[in-house]
């Protein structure tokens, strides 16, 4: 599980280069916002394509890889950011685009038609830092967190950290921001997070898969802040907790609504998803009132088209989707826990059958 991340890097450039070749051969070439040609997810390839989040990439390697092993079904998935995997939905390049934030009103007006949100995964944001000669888990409160990403506070011996964080010598160290370059998912769990619990963050920078940093260097995709944070002493960044624990990268204790310091983990995962979703599944997990819940958790979804026959899709097509994304519901949480992403719940599986059950092909049901 802990991989060098440099090697990780280059796996997924070779990834990203696979990809891309098979991408251009069944759309003629795409732009970078992947492809003006809108059949490019219909016809030719047999292998399933998708893009977007990459906060799910680690997990969606693991399903994607068992389930080929499973019945042949190749998928081929751009880890290029949840932005850009609506981006790529709405131009119809990819068969299903994958979010760690629900599509918005102006997202939902470009789409051509209606889009379903299925939730495939619940995870933790984590604030990870590069400070070797720290051997303790910093503590940090959302108070100190928002000063921190305002630039109010730029030096890690500042007295509000020392002042939570007693008996640890902290360094004179510059704090160096690292964020995302790219719209993210990851980015609206954080500043959704940041805006519930900071006015002074929700009325100068708000909340949104894009904002504009107040201070900070920019890296694309979970990879990115993470290369940024582990190559730049004195760095903070938030990364999805795969991440983190892939690459022995140190991440703090957040302190919760409740006042309990919670150290991200698939349980405290777990304690902040246990609640009740709508039956569109469109619902934050930040700031959770769970005492025991961490309070930077998101749920991330997979993006169809509720009605799967558009340009020359076919039935066939269709139902692998969507038989694809029923196994990763449900046969395909075995494969959560070991890569720290927290199982959906039963009750979280109920909503996203049900969502499924309502995709149509020429109007009649996919899956009965």
């Amino acid at each position: 599980m802990k991989r060098n991340f440099f090697k990780s890097q280059h796996l997924l450039l070779a990834s990203a280069l696979l990809v891309a070749f098979s991408f251009a051969s069944c759309s003629g070439g795409s732009g970078s916002g992947g492809g003006t040609d809108s059949t490019s997810s219909s016809s030719s390839s047999d292998a399933l394509i998708g893009a977007g989040s990459t906060f799910d990439n680690p997990l969606f390697s693991k399903m994607f890889s068992e389930y080929n092993k499973i019945n042949g079904l190749k998928v081929n998935y751009q880890s290029v950011g949840s932005g850009a995997g609506i981006s790529q939905l709405t131009n119809k390049t990819v068969d299903f685009g994958a979010s760690d934030a629900p599509m918005n009103g102006k997202q939902d007006s470009a789409l051509a038609a209606p889009a379903l949100h299925i939730p495939v995964t619940a995870g933790a944001v984590v604030l990870s830092y590069n400070l070797p000669e720290i051997k303790d888990t910093l503590l940090i409160t959302p108070s100190v967190l928002a000063d921190i990403f305002l630039g109010k506070i730029t030096k890690w011996d500042d007295p509000k950290i020392a002042a939570i964080n007693k008996g640890v010598k902290l360094p004179p160290t510059g704090i160096v921001i690292a964020h995302r370059s790219d719209g993210s998912g990851t980015t609206n769990i954080f500043t959704t997070y940041l805006s519930k619990v900071s006015e002074e963050w929700s009325s100068k920078v708000g909340k949104g898969s894009a904002v504009n940093w107040p201070v900070g260097l920019g890296g694309k995709g979970n990879e990115g802040v993470a290369g940024s944070v582990k190559q730049t002493p004195g760095a903070i960044g938030y990364i999805e907790l795969a991440y983190a624990i892939q690459n022995n990268m140190a991440f703090a204790k957040i302190q919760n609504k409740s006042g309990n310091f919670i150290t991200p983990s698939i349980a405290s995962v777990t304690a902040a998803a246990n609640i009740t979703i709508p039956a569109d599944s469109k619902i934050s997990l930040t700031n959770t009132d769970a005492p025991d819940g961490y309070p930077i958790s998101g749920f991330s979804w997979v993006l169809i088209y509720k009605e799967q026959k558009y340009n020359d899709r076919s039935a066939d097509r269709a139902t692998k989707l969507l038989k694809l994304i029923s196994w990763v519901i449900h046969d395909g949480q075995q494969f959560s826990s070991a890569l720290n992403y927290a199982p959906l719940s039963p009750n979280v599986v109920s909503v996203g059958d049900a969502i499924l059950k309502s995709a149509t092909f020429d109007g009649k049901p996919i899956l009965q």
